[in-house]
């Protein structure tokens, strides 16, 4: 929409809720383009935004399909206007957002407003001359930082940086139309020299993004158009990035990035139709003040509750206290809460042994030992002093919570809350779904994941719900593959290749290998006696080799780092040899190719037995709590994506997983 007051146009993007930048507003900016240039009267353009954010974006769905007009000819109509445009920035300013921003001739931001280039998050590169536009505004060294992280920055250091020009300290509109009176005719942003280029070691750069991309191709990408910003005239730079742009729009990275970005917003279907009333959470008790307890009270103040933590006795109580508090501490040297939202948090905390400080809580969340016995225990107590509407919430990652329920009077309040450790940082919530759990129930779990601004993902009761009955069928075919020729490292090495951030025996010996232990131990006599089962394992563990905390487990940890222990090679040739198995040689693709495999077979079963609501919600646990690297989609995309390519359906070929 174009208007014109006292000679400044006034162009203003309606498209809710972001204001992507689809076809049509592409079209409608176009268009506002040329009347400007065409209208002798106009001395000024203020570009804004409808509602509360700047342009977050272009239409993630218009990727590898675009429509005229290009985004990179409206920005450049935009740059070559024969007047200054000015773009008032609030709320976020991201992707195409923020090259249209840089496209005009004048920034200015409200103070909480955020600017960033996230496209490789999405398996691309900016490809409207974000590459080369934004180091002739910032230096090099932020400018690689912003694009190949992907990560937004605030005002304050926006303007510091040379991003924007000013930060608003009125109406952004207004203070957009005076910059606009007052801007004057400088040397065009592209006819500028880059800054601080010259100081960059590429190579170096190259080394880093190595260690962090995990695999993925467009970070790389990235920084190689950032490099052509300084090799390359601007309009060749500009071609180039271009070029980019269009073949990673196309690419399986970016297609599987984009099918777990609009899967993380689609997940937990069902919470969001909960035909009930979810309970206030103003005020949420928790039980137990361990480091998940203490964990789910920090998510829980963070996001402005009430918290009252319950433990055992006074003492442990008072130890509670004290992890939460230093749990806020570091939050706040992280920068994530400043110094006085962190005394505000300890405000809101109280911490006891005494049940009864719990009957105004409309919502308990139990986070004691994993034990069946304990965890019945306590809601027989949170029953007998909870108003019958109360939501009691069991923090389990494994066990039956049908079972827990039935320890109550009304089974149909009680359900699975499984958080993630540390859970004031981990973005996934499993919520389990009981026989019984009522309506209510489920909406207040829908409500607190976005009180907590959680990922929530339905799973129904099963043993180890989704994430964890998925990583322990691995897991078990992994010590198979023990037994059947490979070893530890090479496992990890072939999992850590395939982008996971770490293999599946670092991440058991950094958690500790007597957890796992107990859970075998317990499920020992409803084990099936033909069922096959590898004791390399319970060797370790009953050798005292419980992981990092003990100095050793698969690996040995003398000196800090995970090495090879002739040990535990000996351990598994001697259960091999038991087992009967002659060793065979693995190579990182056939580890992967097995591992995949199980994980993809174990889902379609969680699938078929009604466990999950969808495929994508598999992928979204895989993905957001369990490491599987982003890039690749999650192992249900990639199933799916195989049997595409051999002209067949999920349903028509279950056997045939990559093949």
């Amino acid at each position: 929409m174009l208007t014109i007051r006292d000679q400044i146009a006034h162009v203003v993007i309606d498209n809710p809720p972001v204001n992507a930048l689809n076809q049509s507003v592409r079209a409608g900016m176009a268009d506002a383009a040329a009347q400007v240039a065409g209208n002798d009267d106009i001395v000024g353009v203020v570009l804004s935004c409808a509602g509360r954010t700047f342009v977050s974006g272009a239409d993630i769905r218009e990727l590898g399909n675009p429509l005229q007009p290009y985004l990179p000819d409206v920005l450049a109509a935009i740059a070559g206007s024969p007047v200054p445009w000015v773009a008032a920035l609030k709320g976020t300013t991201l992707g195409g957002g923020l090259e249209l921003a840089m496209a005009c001739h004048g920034r200015i931001a409200d103070p909480a407003g955020k600017m960033g280039l996230p496209e490789v998050t999405l398996g691309i590169l900016p490809g409207s001359g974000g590459t080369v536009r934004l180091p002739r505004l910032v230096t090099m060294e932020l400018a690689i930082a912003m694009i190949t992280g992907g990560k937004p920055i605030g005002a304050e250091q926006a303007q510091e940086a040379g991003l924007i020009d000013a930060v608003a300290q009125g109406e952004l509109v207004e203070a957009a139309e005076a910059m606009v009176r007052s801007l004057a005719p400088g040397t065009p942003l592209l006819d500028r020299p880059l800054r601080s280029a010259e100081a960059v070691d590429w190579q170096a750069e190259e080394q880093a993004l190595s260690r962090k991309s995990r695999g993925a191709a467009a970070p790389f990408e990235a920084l190689a158009a950032l490099r052509d910003a300084v090799r390359l005239p601007a309009d060749q730079a500009l071609a180039a990035e271009r070029e980019r742009f269009l073949r990673l729009s196309v690419s399986d990275e970016a297609k599987a990035l984009r099918h777990i970005f609009f899967a993380e917003r689609n997940a937990g279907g069902s919470l969001r139709t909960a035909d009930a009333t979810p309970a206030d959470l103003l005020r949420v008790g928790v039980i137990g003040g361990g480091t998940m307890g203490a964990g789910i009270a920090v998510a829980l103040l963070l996001a402005g509750s009430q918290v009252r933590l319950i433990e055992r006795d006074g003492a442990a109580a008072a130890t509670a206290q004290e992890r939460v508090a230093d749990m806020l501490a570091e939050s706040a040297k992280r920068g994530v809460i400043s110094d006085t939202e962190r005394q505000d948090a300890l405000y809101r905390l109280g911490a006891g042994d005494n049940y009864a400080v719990l009957a105004d809580c409309p919502l308990v969340i139990e986070a004691v030992f994993e034990d069946m016995a304990v965890k019945r225990e306590v809601f027989a107590r949170l029953d007998a002093v909870m108003p019958a509407d109360a939501i009691l919430a069991t923090n389990t990652s494994y066990l039956d919570v049908d079972a827990l329920a039935e320890a109550t009077a009304d089974p149909g309040r009680v359900l699975g809350l499984h958080f993630f450790s540390p859970a004031h940082v981990m973005k996934l919530l499993e919520v389990v779904r009981g026989r019984t759990t009522s309506a209510r129930a489920m909406a207040t779990a829908g409500a607190l994941a976005r009180h907590l601004k959680k990922t929530a993902v339905v799973s129904g009761v099963c043993d180890g719900f989704i994430g964890n009955r998925i990583m322990n069928a691995y897991r078990r075919d992994c010590e198979f593959m023990l037994e059947e020729g490979a070893l530890p490292h090479q496992i990890d090495a072939a999992m850590e290749g395939f982008g996971f951030a770490m293999g599946i025996y670092k991440v058991g010996d950094m958690s500790g290998l007597d957890i796992a232990w107990a859970q075998r131990k317990a499920r020992a006599a409803l084990r099936p006696a033909n069922e096959r089962y590898a004791r390399i394992a319970d060797r370790l563990c009953e050798a005292g080799r419980l992981g990092r905390k003990t100095g050793k487990g698969w690996y040995d940890y003398a000196d800090g780092k995970p090495q090879i222990d002739p040990e535990v090679t000996r351990i598994i040739e001697e259960e091999r040899a038991k087992a009967g198995h002659v060793r065979r040689d693995f190579t990182s693709s056939q580890i992967m190719d097995r591992i995949l495999s199980i994980m993809q077979a174990e889902g379609q079963a969680i699938l078929d037995e009604g466990i999950a609501e969808t495929a994508d919600d598999i992928d979204v646990v895989m993905v957001t709590g369990y490491g599987f690297p982003r890039h690749k989609g999650g192992p249900m995309f990639m199933r799916a994506a195989a049997l595409a390519s051999h002209g067949k359906t999920p349903e028509g070929l279950a056997s045939a997983v990559l093949e």
